[in-house]
């Protein structure tokens, strides 16, 4: 054991304690006829080593290993999921600067797998690390997580999920951070009938956690807004495109909601305005990326920067905050991107879970998820409200509150924000005794 003197780790002491008492009791029954049977001997906590990491930043520390299941070479949302695993890899790495926790570095490299958004991928992925981790930093995809999450509940295996469907709010293992994508639809739609006054609000989506759950909140606001609603749900794919696009066109609704990939925001917006369209277009968050800006085709180049919002849990890249200018250390020269802000962001309350799990001598996979159900606060450094409630169903106002971006070429980030923290009606009123999407 080789535990930190700057960082005390009562957990490794605990289990040095153990150890010793373990194996003092087979000398002795060995001594007694007992034979050599370790059975009372601590199981060993998965993830978690006295051996340092490799490339340790404090070589003196013990290991914890944190898995990580991301969209990173073919799919639809490869271009958020490796910036965001870069700014969580960078978050850690500042962890471990700081000094760890509780005597351990925090590795999020070594156990990192690839799911190119198929849901049959992910969960071999996760079978191929699930005995190797203590937790996961992330599991990209509303899709692919809900196909593990079985097991993840056999497993005890606590989790930050890279996604907001409103679904989260009813599983144990999950740590959330920002609106749902249920909550954040209903606030887009208030604000739609609040500053332009709309009659009608068409969700082009993808089917499922993602674009379903959506699509829900739409609907309930629409509903409570007396608004005409129209659900289209739509496969991933740029060639896969067109019958949605002839919808759009086709019924001309005053907003279009958006649940798609930012590769496929582009073609639904592009083509729908090269063919006439001329409403408005708000994206769910995972809808947008910077590269859409270097769109110069027109009519697209003129509708995304003048009729597309993108609807966010957080506010962008350069915001002053403690919190934001940390992440901008931590990544050193980057293309300014706003899914390093969201991988930073998720990080947080997964440190929190474990430096408490630490404090309170319970490092194991039921502790951490122990600690998980009465987490209560997180401290963001002023990148989200401190308030927070991880009870199912109980979402704050924190997490119900969503910001409005709009396209900017001279936004750090490709965005500004145009409209902060807000809440409207429907989000503000609405009681979530379940998910806002269900699979049939």
């Amino acid at each position: 054991m080789r535990p930190s003197p700057k960082h005390p780790a009562p957990v490794r002491s605990s289990l040095l304690r153990l150890g010793s008492a373990a194996a003092a009791l087979v000398l002795a029954l060995a001594a007694c006829g007992g034979g050599p049977q370790d059975k009372g001997a601590a199981a060993p906590v998965p993830g978690v080593t006295d051996e340092p990491c490799p490339k340790a930043v404090n070589p003196d520390n013990g290991c914890i290993y944190l898995g990580i299941i991301s969209d990173l070479s073919s799919g639809p949302f490869s271009s958020l999921g490796k910036p965001i695993t870069m700014a969580q890899q960078a978050f850690w790495r500042r962890v471990n600067q700081q000094g760890g926790i509780g005597g351990y570095d925090i590795d999020a490299t070594t156990y990192v797998r690839d799911n190119k958004y198929d849901v049959a991928t992910h969960k071999r992925a996760y079978q191929e690390i699930r005995t190797k981790v203590l937790a996961l930093a992330q599991t990209l995809g509303s899709p692919t997580t809900a196909a593990v999450l079985p097991q993840m509940r056999a497993d005890k295996m606590v989790a930050a999920p890279a996604s907001w469907t409103s679904l989260w709010e009813f599983e144990d293992v999950l740590i959330k951070s920002g609106t749902n994508y249920c909550f954040e639809a209903m606030n887009a739609v208030d604000h739609a009938v609040e500053a332009w006054g709309i009659d009608s609000v068409m969700a082009v989506h993808y089917p499922g956690d993602y674009g379903g759950d959506a699509a829900g909140g739409a609907r309930i606001a629409a509903e409570r807004n007396r608004l005409k609603f129209t659900d289209v749900p739509t496969p991933t794919g740029a060639d896969k495109q067109r019958p949605a696009i002839d919808k759009i066109v086709k019924e001309s609704p005053d907003l279009v909601l958006l649940s798609t990939s930012p590769r496929d925001t582009a073609v639904l917006i592009g083509q729908a305005a090269a063919r006439g369209y001329r409403g408005r277009f708000i994206g769910s968050s995972p809808s947008w990326t910077k590269e859409l800006l270097g769109i110069k085709t027109r009519p697209a180049a003129e509708a995304i920067r003048t009729r597309f919002l993108q609807a966010a849990p957080w506010k962008p890249f350069a915001t002053d905050t403690p919190g934001h200018a940390a992440m901008r250390a931590a990544l050193g020269k980057v293309d300014p991107n706003d899914a390093y802000t969201t991988g930073w962001i998720w990080s947080y309350p997964l440190k929190t879970v474990l430096q408490k799990a630490i404090d309170q001598n319970r490092l194991t996979r039921a502790g951490l998820y122990q600690t998980l159900r009465n987490l209560g606060a997180v401290d963001y450094e002023g990148m989200l409200p401190t308030e927070r409630t991880t009870g199912p169903g109980r979402a704050p106002a924190s997490m119900r509150s969503t910001v409005l971006n709009t396209p900017a070429d001279d936004g750090y980030t490709g965005v500004k924000t145009v409209k902060d923290f807000f809440t409207g009606p429907t989000a503000r009123d609405h009681t979530l005794t379940e998910p806002c999407f269900k699979a049939s």
